[in-house]
């Protein structure tokens, strides 16, 4: 299992941004997390004094980087954990559908499953849920790790040829 601690070792992301709340389950076919939509967060802000009812709308680029670090969770679980001067890189996303909004108070079941691992990439596909209720589909998501001087030139040592 992946605890608190565990997420936070695992992902590089923090205060706003890390949008995982909780693991459920995890194996190397697929990973069950949690994340919790709630007034408090820094995107609701900016709403004036009568904000409309859609106004609360979770921003939908939100919940799709939440099922992402759901995913790299499980990327990472695959590899081991996070290796040394390797960096992970979501890539192409495919057959993304939003079912519906999701307003605070929800609380949101994402899945994401392994679909194929080919050295150092990993495809996923996934849904999220709140209630049952489908939010999210997935139909796959590519993962690459590679490593960190490729994607630094000017940090990297001497250029070899």
């Amino acid at each position: 299992m992946i605890t608190s601690a565990g997420i936070r070792a695992l992902l590089p992301h923090r205060y706003p941004m890390l949008l995982v709340d909780r693991v459920l389950s995890a194996d190397d076919d697929g990973i069950r997390s949690v994340k919790a939509v709630t007034l408090n967060e820094p995107w609701y802000a900016r709403l004036g004094p009568r904000p409309a009812e859609e106004d609360f709308a979770y921003p939908d680029f939100l919940l799709v980087e939440s099922w992402t670090q759901t995913a790299g969770l499980l990327a990472m679980r695959l590899t081991d954990g996070p290796a040394d001067g390797l960096t992970m890189l979501f890539g192409s996303m495919r057959d993304v559908v939003l079912h519906r909004r999701v307003f605070p108070g929800d609380v949101v079941e994402h899945h994401a499953r392994l679909q194929r691992a080919v050295n150092d990439t990993v495809i996923f596909e996934g849904s999220s849920r709140v209630g049952g209720e489908p939010v999210l589909t997935i139909g796959s998501v590519t993962v690459a790790f590679r490593p960190e001087e490729q994607l630094d030139p000017e940090h990297a040592g001497p250029a070899s040829g």
